[in-house]
């Protein structure tokens, strides 16, 4: 009997392996262990062990320009061991540095750069020239200059770093490529300005501001269309009518098409921004502005015809749009341009209370004798033909003076005007008792006469005695129409 020993019985902790064909002793676990340690250290050593290290980036350098726009650089090294890859990403980085404007007649960079050979001998040993730079060759990074004179260029290798890549170009020159800064200041960066004006933001700072002014005005004059708050950024409003874009600036005072005169179109500087104001030959008009504002704006529309509807749109940070909800709510947009109100003279008594600005004051009427009838169609067709302005207005109140009575309307249809007529007029009748006479809050269809004083200062709207105001209604209407086609041409 073969002893148990010499069968290769196993001890505790020890396990066994046979390669294939093995006759001889089995392999132990741990001498299995050593070989696969052996086999794969071998295999790594003849691989890399991934990329090395960056040190960290080194201070600007000085602007490359002394004047207008140029480059900063800064570097950073590769740390590594000699069997690692090199580091990804760049050594160098280039920041865009703006400086104030050259001066006037300043030498361009590029013009610098090809003026240093002039007089050297470039093609041959004797012959030179003038250089200039020529940018009609492919590669604008390129420092190709043009001999002056003569019909050909000559590349003399890449044009400095910082260089700009052609006249007027916002791109300049980096390591002989053409590269534009992002909102980052770093060239060649795609880092973009979201709507909101964030770099690299997503828009969710800001809302969009995007709605249709619809109104239709029945009458010509300045309809108030939205308030622009300030902050807000890519304005945009257009329409396609005969109608007209107005804008009113922080300090009140007209930007475009204010005061019924109307503005060519072109560039306007206001709140901080450029606006840029365009007019086809068509009956199409657009308003563009990048922003952000530094003060409210207010858009109207001078309404011709009918309104077939102004879009308009901007951005606005989101703190602020609640505020601008409730300035659009006060605002009352769908009231015209207001008139100038009068203020009564104050009292001098120190303990009275101040007066406030009123448009009915009512003073005792003294007795007035009766009007002439005015009645008739022959009276109508007269004061219609003979008339400048034939409109329906609602009276708002009337101040009774010594020698005229002064009537304050709101005209709300016009069917009749030789010159525009704006939302809120003032109405002058002569006398104290004007004939024929009319009542507070009611409509009526008025026929009047542009007076012009002889030095030009006053420009009035006359309601003559015995002249035409009927009380409206929908049958005073249809005469008044009528009487406008038998008048002469």
């Amino acid at each position: 009997m073969i002893p148990t020993a010499q069968m290769g019985q196993l001890r505790p902790g020890e396990a066994e392996w046979l390669a294939p064909g093995h006759t001889g002793r089995p392999l132990t676990l741990w001498k299995l262990l050593l070989l696969l340690w052996t086999l794969l250290n071998c295999g790594l050593e003849s691989s890399a062990q991934g990329p090395g290290e960056w040190t960290l980036w080194g201070s600007w350098s000085r602007c490359s320009s002394s004047c207008g726009r140029g480059l900063s650089v800064r570097s950073r090294r590769c740390i590594r061991f000699p069997r690692e890859e090199l580091c990804w990403g760049d050594t160098h980085e280039y920041r865009l540095c703006q400086l104030p404007d050259c001066p006037p007649g300043a030498m361009a960079f590029r013009d610098i750069q090809c003026a240093l050979y002039n007089g050297q001998p470039v093609l041959s040993l004797q012959k030179t020239y003038q250089w200039i730079p020529f940018y009609g060759a492919p590669n604008q990074c390129d420092l190709n200059c043009l001999a002056l004179g003569h019909a050909f260029y000559h590349s003399f290798g890449r044009v400095l770093d910082g260089t700009p890549c052609s006249p007027g170009s916002q791109g300049l020159c980096v390591g002989g490529r053409c590269l534009s800064a992002g909102c980052d200041g770093l060239m060649g960066s795609d880092a973009r300005e979201d709507h909101c004006g964030r770099c690299g933001g997503a828009n969710d700072s800001c809302l969009f501001v995007q709605r249709v002014f619809r109104d239709a005005g029945a009458y010509a004059g300045y309809w108030n269309v939205t308030l622009i708050p300030e902050g807000a950024r890519h304005i945009y409003a257009a329409h396609r009518s005969r109608n007209y874009l107005a804008l009113i600036g922080g300090d009140g005072r007209y930007v475009l098409n204010g005061k019924w005169e109307i503005s060519p179109p072109g560039t306007y500087d206001v709140a901080g921004t450029r606006v840029v104001y365009t007019r086809a030959t068509g009956p199409e008009e657009t308003l563009r502005a990048a922003g952000p504002t530094t003060q409210d704006l207010l858009l109207q529309v001078l309404l011709q015809e009918p309104n077939p509807g102004i879009e308009f749109e901007f951005w606005l940070p989101r703190e602020l749009y609640g505020p601008f909800q409730e300035q659009t709510q006060a605002l009352s947009l769908s009231l015209r341009q207001p008139q100038p109100l009068e203020v009564e003279p104050q009292s001098s008594e120190p303990n009275k209370a101040p007066a406030f600005p009123t448009r009915t004051p009512n003073p005792t009427p003294d007795p007035c004798p009766p009007c002439p009838d005015t009645r008739g169609r022959a009276h109508r067709l007269l004061h219609y033909c003979g008339s400048d302005f034939v409109f329906r207005a609602r009276v708002l109140g009337h101040l009774r003076q010594a020698q005229e009575t002064r009537y304050e309307v709101r005209v709300q249809l016009v069917y009749k005007n030789r010159s525009p007529l704006q939302a809120l007029e003032y109405v002058w009748a002569p006398g104290r008792c004007p004939c024929p006479p009319m009542s507070l809050h009611r409509e009526y269809l008025l026929a009047a006469q542009r007076l012009v004083s002889p030095d030009g200062t006053q420009d009035r709207l006359l309601l003559p005695h015995a002249g035409y105001a009927r009380p409206w209604s929908p049958a005073e209407d249809s005469r008044v129409r009528l009487a406008a086609r038998h008048c002469p041409v």
